[in-house]
């Protein structure tokens, strides 16, 4: 285990991420991020749908996974999974448009998968879902724009 690793599983405060070299680092990194809580386009005014777009427009490899739409099998031409379990391969980030009280529904499915880091976006707090991954080995975010960050620091 690396030494990142292990300092992490021995305190899992180290996963809560709020400085901002560690916020550069996932926004740099995260290559393939799945968007639990993803809109359609028919709500293309709505943050859950233009930050996704933005970053696949920026190159990130997106994975819609909506919330209610069960009739949409796509989101910007792009396979819509309906658990994060079933997304196929690895993912970087998940990038969680939920009501902060709607995570804890969410917290089994987001540690089965293990991503390298869970994004709780701009207004989005859960102490206790962020723990729990936190203590699973994830890195958490809260409280971010991805979009914002993304421009920020994936150019330098």
């Amino acid at each position: 285990m690396p030494a990142d690793a292990a300092d992490a599983a021995a305190d899992p405060m180290k996963n809560l991420i709020t400085d901002e070299a560690g916020i550069a680092q996932i926004a740099r990194t995260s290559h393939r991020v799945a968007v639990l809580g993803m809109k359609t386009e028919a709500q293309a005014e709505q943050a859950a749908f233009y930050v996704p777009r933005y970053l696949a427009e920026a190159g990130v490899d997106v994975v819609p996974v909506p919330v209610y739409y069960p009739e949409v099998t796509e989101i910007l031409g792009r396979k819509v999974y309906r658990k994060l379990v079933d997304v196929p391969g690895e993912l970087d980030l998940v990038d969680v448009f939920r009501r902060p009280a709607d995570i804890d529904a969410h917290v089994d499915d987001l540690i089965a998968k293990k991503p390298k880091a869970v994004w709780f976006q701009s207004g989005i707090v859960n102490d206790r879902a962020a723990m729990l991954l936190a203590a699973a080995g994830i890195k958490v975010v809260q409280d971010r724009c991805l979009m914002v960050d993304h421009r920020r620091y994936s150019r330098r």
